[in-house]
């Protein structure tokens, strides 16, 4: 704590809905001199807050919904165009917005990228907002949204071209300050350009559930390459961990599949190749080696496609 500054009285104003209270204090001034003062702080803890964006159909999802203090203050339908946000209650920053944005968007994203904290009113409100931001696809919608009806909410989920949204930021139809701040991130960042051809890893079963039956192996492989086929004629560059690794293993003399030059060489070459990947594609089934190429992936900050249809189409 700063010993500059001494608590020496709070009153409870209010507990209705936040706490509020009005604190007095002693704080030394910068020449030395000690003064006494009483301000109000209101409670409300901390939040999270999240702008969702589609690369492919250059889109950003926000919501609309009623805000009461806006409304008293001239807005005169107190309905307010914003990011998804809460508060986090007893979860962590990132526990709580994907929570939040599965409830208020019906999204189920992966990936999410932290961007910043901020006070958004250090004035009179101790609340720290934590910002994120993450890619939304087709195949993460797992509802409708609104919000929680014993939390009386009725948010209505939007769907807006970027250049619309920050036409509206220019216009004074969007007026909340986060989801300003989100879209200038955005636009400062490029976050949302136009989709280029990317270098796809394709992550799939190798070993898995095949007992190391060569045949079997062989089919899994014939699985990838078809799929990377797909990627390709998508208009992006599909890569399989094992066109790198398996050449190598063989010319480094591995005798079998698991012994000491093949583990020393697969996974790790994969690994490796992730940084030079823009995102991920999981197909087949259970494979805890491509399982963990996807939890390398998100924390790179890569995309993950679990779907090839989520997958831009250049061609």
């Amino acid at each position: 704590m700063n010993p500059k500054i001494r608590i020496i009285k709070e009153e409870l104003l209010s507990n209705d809905w936040y706490e509020l209270k009005k604190v007095t204090f002693t704080k030394e001034k910068s020449d030395g001199t000690v003064e006494t003062q009483s301000r109000e702080a209101y409670n409300r803890g901390n939040g999270a807050t999240i702008l969702l964006f589609n690369r492919e159909r250059q889109t950003v999802i926000l919501t609309r919904q009623f805000r009461l203090p806006t409304y008293v203050n001239g807005n005169e339908t107190g309905l307010l165009i914003e990011a998804c946000a809460g508060l986090l209650d007893n979860e962590s920053p990132e526990e709580s917005i994907l929570r939040e944005t599965e409830e208020e968007t019906g999204y189920r994203v992966t990936g999410l990228h932290k961007i910043g904290e901020a006070y958004m009113s250090p004035g009179s409100v101790t609340e720290i907002l934590h910002f994120y931001v993450a890619e939304y696809l087709p195949s993460m919608q797992i509802g409708e949204g609104g919000g929680l009806a014993e939390e009386h909410e009725d948010i209505e989920v939007l769907e807006y071209p970027f250049k619309q949204a920050m036409d509206m930021v220019k216009k004074g139809d969007i007026k909340d300050a986060k989801t300003i701040m989100l879209l200038q991130y955005a636009e400062i960042n490029r976050l949302i350009e136009p989709v280029k051809s990317q270098h796809i890893l394709i992550a799939g079963p190798y070993r898995s559930g095949t007992n190391d039956d060569p045949r079997l192996i062989e089919e899994n492989v014939a699985f990838m390459t078809a799929i990377a086929l797909q990627v390709y004629e998508a208009g992006h560059l599909p890569v399989l961990g094992e066109w790198y690794a398996l050449p190598l293993i063989e010319k480094a003399g591995s005798s079998k599949i698991g012994d000491v030059v093949f583990n020393r060489i697969f996974h790790p070459s994969s690994i490796r190749l992730l940084d030079h990947c823009d995102s991920v594609l999981r197909v087949g089934g259970p494979s805890l080696g491509a399982d963990e190429m996807v939890k390398i992936a998100l924390e790179k900050g890569l995309t993950v496609y679990s779907h090839l249809d989520d997958i831009p189409k250049l061609k």
